[in-house]
């Protein structure tokens, strides 16, 4: 999933510094626009990137975090939608923009490698045996990345709906439920007061350690 570079902010800064007036604030829930020639970076929030299958269902397919790309000419699926899973703050960039800024082109690469593994990571977690382990494992690539060390674990700093976790696993909404709830009985997650998941057991705690922060947006 999302692997927030050391100096991400940095970059973020400048890039806010450079192309202040392309800065769009979306509120939580809202459809981006996807532009033809023209990537978004997140500076602020998370966003959901899915398609409709042919049923219509909408299937997660990745998530971008701060300082991560996404847009038209990233994907060929024509029914591509992004959608603010927070209050976000991203920024528009023209194709022009990236071809013309070594330093912009450099840094887009590296987080494109990072989105390679993220589609790698759910696509080899769809291969897993038995609905619960796909499920556990989709809930530890969120806490790794975008987990923030509580007392009874890690929070998923994002919502997710039952349908858009079943989407991203390949089960129905019904059975992520019913997961999710045995999965709270023996103590695996639990949930906090925002009904948002804390992941209590990760196979590696060390891993705790080194969770990236990535930033919020503070309104709402």
């Amino acid at each position: 999933m999302v692997c927030t570079p050391s100096n991400s902010s940095e970059f973020i800064g400048d890039l806010e510094n450079s192309y202040q007036r392309r800065l769009i604030h979306f509120d939580s829930g809202a459809k981006v626009p996807l532009l033809p020639d023209h990537l978004w970076i997140v500076v602020r929030g998370i966003v959901k990137l899915s398609f409709l299958n042919e049923q219509g269902e909408d299937i997660l397919i990745g998530l971008a975090g701060a300082n991560e790309p996404f847009g038209e000419p990233l994907t060929h699926l024509n029914l591509y939608e992004a959608t603010t899973l927070d209050h976000c703050d991203l920024l528009g960039l023209s194709m022009k923009d990236v071809n013309t800024n070594p330093d912009l082109s450099r840094s887009l690469m590296k987080a494109m490698m990072r989105r390679t593994r993220q589609s790698e990571s759910l696509i080899a977690l769809l291969g897993l045996r038995g609905v619960e382990n796909r499920i556990k494992s989709f809930l530890e690539l969120l806490a790794e990345d975008y987990g923030h060390p509580c007392d009874q674990g890690l929070n998923l700093n994002l919502r997710l709906t039952h349908q858009e976790i079943a989407g991203a696993v390949s089960t129905t909404r019904v059975t992520v439920t019913k997961v999710l709830g045995q999965l709270k009985e023996s103590g695996w997650l639990q949930y906090d007061n925002n009904q948002r998941i804390i992941v209590s057991h990760l196979p590696n705690p060390i891993k705790y350690k080194n969770i990236p922060t990535h930033e919020t947006s503070s309104r709402g």
